[in-house]
């Protein structure tokens, strides 16, 4: 079991993280993806028993994708640099793989969302409509969504192989692209309640404010119509 950490400017979060990450008995190695960093997240990584890959072209897809190529487990965990997600779920992410393709967390569970996270308001709602649209257009897979943007996710590695041809999303939109192939591919997703933390330090690159918000948001569903009604 490989996990995945995409870093961008993370130095004050990237050592608590890894480290706890790192004492979990199910995870075998841990890449953070080096996506052009200013900081000492690179040096701190490695200090904390991470392998660091370095991707210099720009964006959350675009790490991802570094992340996963270098990967060498037969499965593949996903979760993000700032503290947001913790280590004890992990399991409830492999029980669930088990039975899928894919096991995606998901933020909006009210009880698992501790107070001052940026999962409120506009943010979750939005999440929920996004996810709510892919449950309608690929009615026939049986899915059930609540949250399109969550990292925290597991897949395994032959079906990450069979879609990465069709990943094209550089930023944000990656993280439904990926929802998206899996079901063209006729593998069952399903999503778990995952416990949801606020930043350790920094901001969110996708959804400060209104504006980034909504430029998220259009880039998401530009790509999810685009590949319902382009076959």
């Amino acid at each position: 079991v490989s996990l995945v950490i995409p870093a961008y400017n993370e130095a004050a979060t990237i050592s608590q993280v890894v480290t706890e990450f790192r004492d979990h008995p199910h995870l075998d190695e841990i890449i953070v993806v080096d996506n052009n960093c200013s900081d000492a997240t690179s040096s701190l990584s490695e200090r904390a028993g991470a392998r660091v890959v370095h991707e210099s072209k720009p964006g959350y897809g675009c790490a991802l994708l570094a992340g996963m190529g270098h990967a060498k487990g037969d499965i593949l965990v996903l979760t993000e640099a700032d503290g947001s997600f913790h280590a004890r779920d992990v399991v409830k992410l492999l029980v669930y793989l088990e039975d899928a393709g894919m096991v995606m967390g998901t933020r909006t569970t009210r009880q698992l969302v501790e107070q001052g996270t940026n999962m409120q308001g506009p943010v979750r709602w939005a999440n929920v409509a996004v996810g709510k649209l892919i449950q309608f257009l690929w009615v026939r897979n049986y899915t059930r969504f609540t949250d399109v943007g969550c990292t925290y996710r597991a897949i395994w590695r032959d079906v990450y192989e069979k879609i990465r041809p069709r990943l094209t999303g550089i930023g944000p939109e990656f993280a439904p692209e990926v929802m998206v192939e899996v079901l063209r591919l006729h593998r069952r997703v399903i999503e778990i309640p995952v416990s949801y933390y606020p930043r350790i330090a920094g901001v969110s690159k996708h959804s400060t404010g209104y504006p980034q918000l909504a430029k998220t948001a259009l880039r998401m569903l530009r790509l999810i119509l685009g590949r319902r009604l382009g076959g």
